[in-house]
């Protein structure tokens, strides 16, 4: 006979194994001065960035902006982690490296996006619901096999009139919550990002009211479904006021308001907070990070997870020529060298200016 309690207990010792590893890689992640790089865009969206600078959006010049990014000399100075998108992960380097090889070769831990994007929620007038949990466990598998270590699901939370509503965010919550899950059986650590959208006229404290609703039922949702809260990293928006606001909050009202909805609500268990930047520009993110660290202590570390607030500066600099790669690769070391000061609370407005150091 099949001894059901060696199993139950074999079981359980490996899903303690797999936990502590994750929990290893999650504070690797929001290692002191480090940062993750969210380079996770959907096909139409680097089709906007590229277009932005109208460069066509073919799967070479995506490939030759991204190899911009990953073989930034020092990029394991200031980035710890690379969201990477599922094209993003089987790409190589003209010399034939893999992204994910070269991002190892810097000490970069490699991540990956696995939700399939937010559509319209069906008879909930604009809100949205993300999709993606369709044959995830393979999908987690796979991508695990190809050397990511951590991966990220995005929920979209609105706010306007008559929403969010309750079960907008409690579907957003679970389904949140059932990717963890999946993502720690996998032997990923899971990137947990419920983002409360700027867009709007909504004041600061409408933005703080939502954004602390939505933490507490995303939390709830991960005590129901068991995940392990050492082995996760939340990514949530910082509090703001809308972009239509006729008011707009002060650095250092961004800075209070969103460590204290933080305070209510996230636990201590928490790692770290990956904070997105979300709308905001390049600066704005730095100075609202650089604010929050020179507050009180707090029990986890205060981090970022910047997309375009990173690779604005490359952009601009690259233009789709190969003879501009060397000066978009400083531009984009000087982003983030100026956020990794912003994670010891030392960034100044000077630094925009001056040359990166240590």
């Amino acid at each position: 006979m099949v001894d059901v309690k060696l199993i139950s207990s074999a079981s359980s010792k490996e899903r303690t194994m797999k936990n502590e590893n994750s929990e290893s890689v999650a504070r690797k992640l929001v290692a002191a001065g480090k940062g993750i790089l969210a380079a996770d865009e959907s096909l139409p969206t680097i089709e906007k960035r590229l277009k932005s600078i109208d460069v066509a959006s073919m799967e070479e010049n995506r490939r030759a902006y991204r190899e911009v990014l990953f073989t930034t000399a020092g990029l394991g100075e200031f980035i710890s982690g690379v969201i990477l998108f599922d094209e993003t992960i089987r790409q190589k380097t003209r010399d034939g490296r893999t992204f994910v090889e070269a991002l190892e070769q810097q000490a970069v831990i490699p991540g990956i996006k696995v939700d399939k994007g937010a559509k319209p929620m069906a008879n909930f007038p604009g809100e949205k619901i993300t999709e993606g949990l369709d044959g995830l466990r393979e999908q987690l598998a796979e991508y695990r096999q190809l050397g990511a270590r951590f991966a990220k699901w995005r929920a979209v939370i609105g706010i306007g009139e008559k929403i969010p509503t309750q079960r907008c965010i409690e579907t957003n919550a679970e389904l949140l919550a059932r990717y963890a899950a999946l993502s720690q059986e996998a032997d990923l650590v899971p990137i947990v990002e419920p983002e409360v959208l700027m867009d709007g006229a909504h004041t600061i404290e409408r933005h703080f009211e939502v954004t602390g609703q939505t933490l507490q039922i995303v939390f709830h949702a991960l005590a129901e479904y068991r995940v392990a809260l050492e082995a996760i990293l939340l990514k949530p928006n910082m509090v703001l006021s809308g972009k239509d606001c006729p008011h707009q909050a002060s650095v250092q009202e961004v800075a209070e308001a969103t460590l204290r909805c933080m305070k209510r609500v996230v636990p201590a268990a928490v790692p770290g907070l990956v904070f997105l930047s979300g709308g905001q520009t390049d600066l704005q993110a730095t100075e609202h990070l650089n604010a929050m660290n020179r507050l009180d202590r707090v029990p986890w570390e205060l981090s970022f997870s910047f997309g375009r607030a990173l690779q604005a500066p490359v952009l601009k600099v690259w233009k789709g020529d190969p003879t501009n790669v060397a000066d978009a690769q400083r531009a984009f070391h000087h982003r983030a060298w100026c956020n990794s000061k912003a994670r010891f609370g030392k960034y100044t407005e000077e630094m925009e200016t001056k040359k990166a150091v240590a």
